[in-house]
């Protein structure tokens, strides 16, 4: 006869949830962070994060910290990585599944960021700066942020458009590259590679407000 299973022979870790909403400010990656009210870590800059429910997907938990946490209504997310340091946390073991989410120009100005909270820029150094000065942050936050950024870099031909207005200049999406890439692109080759690629579509519409040679607008083109 086999053996009946017993759950409690095993430890259980809890796992949570941790956000990395991710935008490009005044031409720098910048990361929504909250101030911790809580120990450990209280009163430290944090990643928006939470424990998954019993009855909750990681997608699902992920959605609901930002809209709780960071006040960002419905938006895509993507998983990113798993973090499972024995020690990355003093209360007890718990494993981390870091999700990316991309904060449009639109995005950005919808928020409503209170003392608690801010978009703190990613330095050329890897460092995270608020107010021009280096922060640290709780927990391996700075790790997962890292990790997040260099996904970003690898993918950004995909990623850049989640990153510029809906409907955009190339000097706009050149512009979110660099940042992201954190080094200056040749112009004429930047824009023949975009459109050799065949993600954009002209929309025969110029940017307003410029005096001289205005540029064309362009949009994603829907993929197949």
């Amino acid at each position: 006869m086999e053996q009946e299973y017993d759950p409690n022979a095993y430890d259980r870790p809890s796992v949570a949830v941790d956000c990395v909403a991710i935008g490009i400010v005044d031409g720098q990656p910048a990361v929504l962070l909250i101030r911790r009210d809580q120990p450990p870590f209280a009163g430290h800059w944090a990643l928006p994060g939470g424990f998954v429910a019993i009855d909750e997907s990681l997608e699902a938990a992920a959605v609901r910290v930002l809209r709780k946490k960071a006040r960002i209504g419905a938006m895509p997310v993507e998983q990113v990585h798993s973090f499972g340091t024995v020690d990355r946390d003093p209360r007890m073991r718990i494993i981390a599944i870091a999700y990316r989410a991309l904060l449009s120009p639109v995005r950005i100005a919808a928020l409503r960021l209170t003392v608690d909270q801010c978009l703190a820029r990613i330095g050329s150094d890897g460092r995270l700066y608020r107010d021009g000065q280096p922060i640290a942050l709780a927990f391996d936050h700075g790790a997962i942020v890292a990790h997040t950024l260099a996904r970003l870099r690898s993918t950004i031909d995909d990623a850049a458009f989640a990153l510029v207005p809906e409907r955009f200049t190339l000097r706009e999406l050149q512009q979110v590259h660099e940042a992201v890439l954190d080094q200056s692109l040749n112009k004429p080759a930047f824009r023949r590679r975009m459109l050799e690629r065949g993600g954009l579509r002209g929309t025969g519409d110029f940017e307003g407000g410029r005096a001289f040679r205005p540029a064309e607008l362009y949009v994603q083109r829907p993929k197949d």
